[in-house]
């Protein structure tokens, strides 16, 4: 008889098969039970892991929560997803903020994305992850395509592309935190066709 030798490569496959089971359990079961009643224990029943396994990994269920999302907005690089670049900005544009409400409007990610935004506004520990490994990167992903259109005279060469990102940006998350108002997809279009009008370049004589 013989045995299967426990070697790095496996025993990372392991791991990350372990870790992928841990964030789908606790995505789908923040869904089912809201995130008051969710719990490191029911996340372990299914996952098929130990509690400890998890308290290894995470400290908290806001940490998983993150996580999950985090693992949602990878690329299949690990990366997030870069924005489409047409060259047409104004579509391009459109396009993902359009995507951007379809998924807050999705009941799937409703619960969990309110709750993990509950979770930073009271832990700083969270807050900081969440700028560095998600919201920083993603920020980053935006100015890229508007640096781009700024390298195609699309866009005034002065604008503070931090401003701008905001300005895109904002109003549709805004609105979705606050339930200030419908979150539809001529809303999203709106909002870029608003923007852009005070982010293009001045023509001589205007």
């Amino acid at each position: 008889m013989t045995t299967q030798r426990k070697t790095p490569a496996n025993a990372a496959r392991r791991k990350e098969t372990s870790r992928r089971a841990i964030l789908t359990a606790a995505f789908e079961l923040v869904q089912e039970v809201g995130y008051a009643k969710l719990s490191i224990e029911g996340i372990a029943a299914r996952a098929g892991v130990g509690k400890q396994t998890i308290y290894r990994w995470w400290p908290s269920k806001g940490t998983i929560l993150f996580d999950a999302f985090l693992m949602l907005s990878e690329g299949s690089d690990g990366e997030p997803a870069a924005l489409p670049d047409t060259g047409d900005l104004e579509a391009d544009l459109t396009a993902v903020l359009r995507a951007t409400v379809a998924e807050l409007n999705d009941p799937r990610y409703d619960q969990p994305m309110r709750a993990l935004a509950t979770e930073i506004t009271h832990d700083p520990e969270l807050a900081a992850a969440y700028a560095e490994r998600l919201d920083g990167p993603m920020k980053e992903l935006k100015r890229q395509r508007l640096r781009s259109a700024q390298q195609a005279g699309q866009i005034a060469e002065d604008i503070d592309l931090d401003v701008a990102v905001e300005m895109i940006w904002g109003p549709v998350q805004n609105r979705w935190l606050h339930r200030s108002g419908p979150l539809t997809a001529d809303y999203a279009s709106r909002v870029v066709t608003t923007a852009l009008n005070g982010l293009r370049p001045r023509r001589p004589g205007h």
